[in-house]
């Protein structure tokens, strides 16, 4: 079974930036569609931003021209660098695939935009 650890982030003032890492076990990483979701307190999941095997890139309109989603396949890892962060982005943030089955939910990693 596939493991998901996220890490990177924290506190930050709106305006900042930080940079997220999700690194997958396992093999055939290079094959999966990925995605970076977030969950709100009191909100459901949603997802932000993918990248499929091929390099292409979709973004949420809450998160366009502010999130760029990235992968370093030989490191089995998928990056998503936040940059003109707002309260609104406080949020779990967590990578998993794309498309279904999905793997199990790794424990995400809290961003918090306060100033």
């Amino acid at each position: 079974q596939v493991q998901l650890v996220e890490s990177g982030g924290g506190l930050v003032q709106p305006g900042g930036s930080l940079r997220l890492s999700c690194v997958a076990s396992g093999r055939e990483f290079s094959t999966y569609w990925m995605a970076w979701h977030r969950q709100a307190r009191g909100k459901q999941r949603e997802e932000v931003a993918r990248i499929y095997s091929s390099g292409t890139r979709n973004y949420a309109d809450s998160v366009k021209g502010r999130f760029t989603i990235s992968r370093d396949n030989a490191k089995n890892t998928v990056y998503l660098q936040m940059n003109s962060l707002k309260p609104e982005d406080t949020a779990v943030y967590y990578c998993n695939k794309v498309l279904s089955p999905l793997f199990t939910w790794g424990q995400g990693t809290q961003v918090t935009v306060s100033s």
